[in-house]
């Protein structure tokens, strides 16, 4: 509609104002032939398009309807799951569709929503009254000649799309009741401003409308087809929407011969460059036809085209599809990066890890003194006793003396003086549990796209804050209690055969000792080899039964470090586990989560096998 600066036909229900005396209409006709016609078409608009506010019973979904549910409860699922991994920006888009898509949902899908949009000059607001059959969007030589979208609805029922469009009621029309006017039953057309009209307030009508109705008709002209414009802000960025795009070469009447083929090949190229599929051999893809507005040529095929496009009720459900389509090539980075498709922390890198952990709490050093512990209780217990008093004498003496302080120090501190770890000690075993965290997140996030790479090094990060205290903690209290057990160790069977025949030995030099002494004394007969041969027996049987015993020990005693060993690397294995590979896991596991729900956004990218991503 243009805008006057005299109030005649104001009144918005009027299609256009009354010719004035001696204008002559486009058509070639004389201002008096109008006559009845004329005016009956005058007033052949309404306000409301029905008073269902555009909302009617929601038919079966069919196929098509099914798999986009699929898809865009996978795309809200993929949305609620990301929020707290990707920011707001980000997801905006996705956002967006689905807002639109409930809103489109829940009108009627009883109708089409079809925009035709143009530049200046195409003819776009003549063949918008070429096909309502009446003159409803004013035409003319002063540009721009339309200023807001009027809408021409063939059914009622519509109300509710045209309030989503913004288009308020004096601009909503009603065609011309003819038989052509049946066969587009269902449909509502749009006519916008031209996109590049030099009016700010054009442009943004042009583009929010584009973002909501179900199918464009672009009409270009032999002059303009070629513009930068219509192509690099409107075609290319809507290449995947081809199903729901007719692009329509208008004024072929003006191109002398087989220039309109020409023209047409022409403009097939440049949507081709532009990656729109065209639908040609009965494949999906946009509609290319060339017309005349003015003098009716090839308007009859395109109202034929649009009413079978309407009648298939499938054009929001494409639209919608298309635009998911989209959407989900922009998130692609997001969830989608070279590498393996399952990222998951390997067996070799937990192994490394927990190796790591288990040197950073001295495992293999707490297994160590274990088994030295072992040893020495079986040289306590096998020993004899003349070795055994003369250690114990030296254990009561040892605490009064620096080396042996000294001594219980470096054995586990098991009196009130411990030895402090060095700060070099200290500051090593952190760095080993740093790099360790370090490698074992690297590995994690081989595959990952970045945002998600940098969620899961975050959480290894805040899973390690405590770690190095905690592994402290268990090197203080179970590697102490490991290297140094306040219970003795378990005996095997053999020890109390052991034993005995330690205490056989002893008794035999005892016995023989007594048995000389009597001798000696002259209470017993004089027999000098029997005791002495009793006595030397039971003073070499000790130390051979002990060195017996002490090889015999070896094996028991590395078996009982390595579990010692084992039980300090499975406690910090399980710490390490607890605060790092958990978290790390379930950060995973939730990008897993999102990688399925994208891949079932993402499934219908393909159904338009000419569509060029």
């Amino acid at each position: 509609m243009t805008d006057r600066t005299d109030d005649r036909w104001d009144d918005g229900l009027i299609a256009r104002s009354r010719p004035r005396p001696g204008d002559k209409p486009e058509n070639g006709a004389e201002p008096g032939e109008s006559g009845e016609e004329g005016d009956e078409a005058l007033v052949r608009a309404v306000s409301g398009a029905g008073n269902d506010g555009g909302k009617a019973p929601a038919p079966p979904l069919s196929p098509e309807g099914q798999a986009l549910r699929l898809r865009l409860d996978a795309l809200r699922q993929l949305v609620g799951l990301s929020r707290t991994r990707l920011d707001g920006k980000t997801l905006a888009e996705a956002g967006r569709v689905l807002d639109e898509a409930a809103a489109r949902r829940g009108l009627s899908a009883q109708h089409t929503v079809v925009a035709i949009a143009g530049a200046t000059g195409s003819g776009k607001s003549t063949l918008f009254n070429s096909l309502a059959g009446v003159q409803i969007s004013e035409t003319g030589l002063r540009r721009p000649t339309t200023a807001a979208p009027i809408a021409c609805s063939w059914s009622d029922g519509a109300a509710g799309l045209l309030d989503r469009l913004e288009i308020p009621g004096r601009l909503r029309r009603r065609p011309r009741e003819t038989s052509e006017a049946e066969q587009l039953r269902g449909m509502v057309l749009v006519d916008l401003p031209d996109l590049d009209s030099a009016v700010g307030a054009h442009r943004d009508h042009v583009d929010r409308v584009l973002a909501l109705v179900d199918a464009v008709v672009w009409v270009v002209d032999p002059e303009k087809y070629a513009d930068a414009v219509l192509h690099e802000r409107y075609l290319r960025p809507l290449a995947g929407h081809a199903e729901v795009t007719f692009v329509v070469l208008n004024q072929v009447d003006r191109l002398p011969g087989e220039a309109a083929d020409l023209v047409l090949d022409d403009l097939r190229r440049l949507l081709d460059e532009d990656g729109i599929a065209l639908g040609e051999h009965d494949e999906p893809g946009a509609t290319v036809l060339g017309l005349s507005a003015l003098t009716g040529e090839g308007v009859g095929e395109l109202r034929e085209l649009l009413g079978q496009f309407t009648q298939e009720k499938g054009a929001a459900t494409r639209r919608i599809s298309a635009d998911l389509d989209r959407a989900a090539v922009r998130l692609r980075p997001l969830y989608v990066a070279d590498g393996h498709s399952g990222p998951e922390i390997g067996e070799a890198a937990r192994a490394e890890f927990e190796d790591r952990l288990a040197e950073a709490v001295g495992a293999y050093a707490a297994g160590l003194a274990a088994e030295r512990a072992w040893r020495r209780n079986a040289g306590k217990a096998c020993g004899t006793p003349w070795l055994r008093l003369w250690r114990w004498c030296e254990e009561r003496r040892a605490p009064r003396t620096l080396a042996g302080l000294a001594a219980l120090a470096v054995i586990g501190g098991r009196g009130q003086v411990a030895a402090e770890a060095p700060v070099e000690a200290e500051v090593t075993a952190r760095q080993r549990v740093e790099q360790a965290v370090r490698v074992v997140a690297d590995e994690a996030v081989t595959g990952l796209p970045d945002p998600w790479a940098q969620a899961v090094r975050e959480t290894a990060v805040r899973g390690a804050e405590q770690l190095p205290e905690a592994l402290d903690e268990l090197a203080v209290t179970l590697g102490a209690a490991v290297a140094v057990p306040s219970v003795k160790p378990p005996r095997p069977a053999w020890w109390p055969a052991a034993v005995l025949a330690q205490a056989a030995m002893t008794l035999l030099q005892i016995y023989g000792g007594l048995w000389l002494v009597g001798q000696i004394v002259g209470v017993l007969e004089p027999m000098l080899m029997p005791p002495v041969l009793l006595m030397v027996a039971g003073i070499i049987g000790g130390p051979l039964v002990e060195w017996a015993c002490s090889i015999a020990a070896r094996g028991p005693a590395r078996r009982y470090g390595q579990d010692a060993e084992r039980r300090l690397r499975q406690a910090a294995a399980g710490c390490g586990r607890a605060r790092v590979l958990e978290p790390v896991a379930a950060e995973l596991l939730r990008y897993r989560e999102v990688r399925e729900q994208y891949a079932t956004v993402a499934a219908g990218g393909s159904r338009l096998s000419t569509t060029r991503q």
